[in-house]
């Protein structure tokens, strides 16, 4: 899909084809769709392509009068647990093309970072303005990375109240799934951040003071991102350190109550059968009287009992 949008008076429109400072948006394009553009703009093809690998990472190129930034960005799924629409949490990157006379931006989904600025949730935009445009776009990734930490912290804080209650499978499998969400963003906020960087230099685009003080906002809620990220991941990974040594002494305490419960039914069995033995005619003591082994087997429970409350074991 492409679409073109240009800014008038502060707000943006959506435009049927292109014009001089428009922002072309491409999500998911199709092969008719990029050779389209390589043909009418001259792009280079690898910049083009580049966001459309889910594996490729943040970086920024140079080419000529061409700029590529690749910056990773955060998206949410549904999951497949059947419990409070439990969501997943992942990074995809988006490819923003820079050239002399508009900008490009690639992605395999329509993000909210874009549909944001296209639906005119951002004050103050101007397509013709590439820097600036470019600039309020790396700005817009970095609260949705913060917007998004929030939410995991509210489906954590969810879970462990529901591990309160009780140990399930769906809870832990849902804790893991918000630990690998915490390191996918771990990662990819270090490596936006390595980008925001680079372009903060000024090499890669030309920054106005004004430019600067943007893109340093940016960098600063993406080093925020960075801190909850790790903060969170810790959090979580003691917390399910902490539900598994739960569930080992549960287990420890369940095999305690069921050795000791064996070992009580054991001395019974064990006079009851030697009273039931033939032995020399069953030549036992006071083996006439059918209460004396279970005597013997109440004062050997007795024992066992004594014993093991001085051991400290019941």
């Amino acid at each position: 899909m492409i679409e073109y949008f240009k800014s008038d008076a502060g707000r943006v429109a959506q435009v049927p084809a292109f014009e001089s400072g428009c922002w072309i948006n491409l999500v998911r394009p199709s092969s008719d769709e990029i050779k389209l553009i390589l043909e009418t703009h001259n792009v280079e093809e690898d910049f083009l392509r580049a966001a459309l690998d889910p594996e490729e990472s943040s970086r920024v190129e140079v080419e000529e009068d061409q700029t590529l930034l690749i910056v990773d960005i955060p998206t949410v799924e549904e999951s497949n647990v059947e419990q409070d629409e439990a969501k997943i949490f992942g990074t995809l990157p988006m490819g923003i093309v820079v050239l002399s006379d508009t900008v490009i931006t690639v992605c395999l989904q329509d993000t909210a970072v874009l549909r944001g600025i296209a639906q005119n949730k951002v004050r103050d935009i101007h397509t013709a303005l590439r820097t600036r445009l470019v600039l309020q776009i790396l700005l817009r990734v970095a609260g949705l990375f913060l917007r998004n930490l929030r939410m995991i912290e509210r489906d954590f804080t969810h879970i462990e109240n529901h591990l309160y209650e009780s140990l399930k499978n769906e809870e832990l499998f849902r804790l893991l799934g918000l630990s690998k969400s915490l390191v996918y963003f771990s990662a990819s906020l270090k490596s936006n951040e390595v980008t925001m960087e680079k372009v903060l230099r000024g090499r890669v685009l030309k920054l106005y003071e004004d430019d600067r003080d943007l893109l340093e906002d940016a960098l600063i809620e993406i080093r925020q991102a960075n801190e909850m990220a790790t903060i969170y991941s810790s959090i979580v990974s003691g917390t399910r350190e902490a539900y598994s040594s739960v569930v080992s002494n549960d287990m420890n305490s369940i095999m305690k109550v069921l050795t000791i419960i064996t070992i009580f039914m054991t001395i019974p069995n064990i006079i009851f059968g030697f009273y039931g033995m033939n032995i020399l005619g069953n030549a036992l003591p006071l083996a006439k009287w059918w209460w004396v082994p279970v005597i013997i087997a109440v004062i050997g429970c007795i024992g066992a009992w004594i014993f093991m409350k001085k051991k400290d074991l019941l």
